[in-house]
């Protein structure tokens, strides 16, 4: 795990422990073949880092593995999702719960996308191990709530739990 959590505004003195997420980014291949694995090394990371508090760092990782992730793949449109849900915990640390609710429903729509597109045959995608109406209904249980607050992050590791 990286030393410190980054948090833009707030740890101005320390920048991010970038020579910890370069090890994570050089075990993503420049281009994935077919799906991203849902047991690959840096994706486990990311959603580790997630559930550790380190939702700044999980983004970064998230974004290596989604540029290498195919074309139009479901789980480049679920690792969107799941940046996207980092990015709003970040907001919700951040204390700008208006920006994490919209961020929160970018990453629901992107799910409700994924449910329209089929798994792929081999099944050991990312996506298709993913309980995507699980993660789809606490994001929808938490934008329901009157305002947000910094307990009501999301930990995008319950996808492959649920």
């Amino acid at each position: 795990m990286p030393r410190w959590a980054y948090v833009p505004g707030e740890t101005a003195e320390a920048e991010a422990d970038h020579d910890t997420l370069a090890v994570a980014r050089k075990l993503v291949p420049s281009r994935f073949r077919g799906h991203v694995p849902a047991r690959h090394p840096a994706l486990r990371y990311a959603l580790a880092l997630n559930t550790a508090g380190y939702f700044w760092e999980s983004q970064e990782i998230l974004e290596a593995v989604w540029a290498a992730a195919p074309q139009g793949g479901r789980e480049r449109i679920l690792l969107r999702a799941c940046i996207q849900i980092a990015n709003a915990n970040l907001r919700l640390r951040m204390a700008k719960s208006h920006a994490a609710a919209r961020f929160f429903r970018e990453a629901l729509a992107g799910l409700d996308e994924l449910g329209t597109r089929k798994a792929t045959p081999a099944g050991d995608g990312f996506a298709d191990g993913a309980t995507m109406g699980a993660l789809a209904a606490l994001l929808r249980a938490k934008l329901a709530q009157p305002a947000l607050s910094e307990a009501d992050w999301i930990d995008i590791a319950v996808i492959g739990r649920m």
